[in-house]
């Protein structure tokens, strides 16, 4: 079982987005009226989109994207096989989308997760994101979220004068790290 990180495809999240596990797609539901596979890929290509293949097919979707400046958005789905792909994207994040994410300029990171998902809540606690609140409501049918963020004060793995060097390191990783709208014609990161 091999698992690999690739830079986003607009065909390899679209593979993800139309076999969606059941939690990814509740969650998703409840957040935008009118969706489909292509679209939610599409979307998700903004900003550093990745893919974690297992033994060589799609699984996972992951990254961020910038909101406004200084605030960006984590997220992530995936398909049933998603979890033994987990520790991978854990490994993955820490080590490269979260500097990245920083070396950006970002002071905060958001994540919002279905107050019923609980195996999204345990993964954010293990990433080490703060559990700000739950938000009542949130979903367009009344369901419950809970906001969860990184600030640029709590990340421990991430020094801030270290950050602030790599700004050249982040730009030049804009076509290695970024998400790619065509086929698996991307270089890799």
């Amino acid at each position: 079982m091999t698992v690999r990180i690739i830079p986003a495809t607009l065909r390899d999240l679209s593979y993800v987005a139309a076999n969606l596990r059941s939690e990814d797609r509740a969650e998703i539901d409840c957040q935008l009226d009118h969706w489909s596979p292509a679209l939610l890929a599409l979307t998700a290509l903004q900003g550093f989109a990745y893919v974690a293949e297992l033994d060589g097919n799609p699984e996972a979707g992951f990254g961020a994207a910038e909101q406004r400046s200084g605030l960006w958005i984590a997220w992530s789905w995936g398909t049933r096989r998603m979890k033994r792909c987990v520790p991978e994207i854990t490994r993955y994040f820490h080590e490269a989308l979260g500097p990245r994410v920083a070396a950006r300029g970002a002071w905060r990171v958001e994540a919002r997760a279905l107050a019923e998902n609980d195996l999204a809540l345990r993964w954010l606690h293990r990433l080490g994101a703060t559990e700000r609140c739950r938000l009542p409501a949130y979903g367009k049918n009344g369901e419950d979220f809970f906001l969860y963020d990184w600030t640029r004060e709590g990340w421990n793995h991430v020094p801030i004068p270290k950050t602030t060097g790599t700004e050249a390191a982040a730009a030049g990783a804009d076509l290695a790290g970024q998400g790619c709208a065509g086929a698996r014609g991307c270089p890799a990161g």
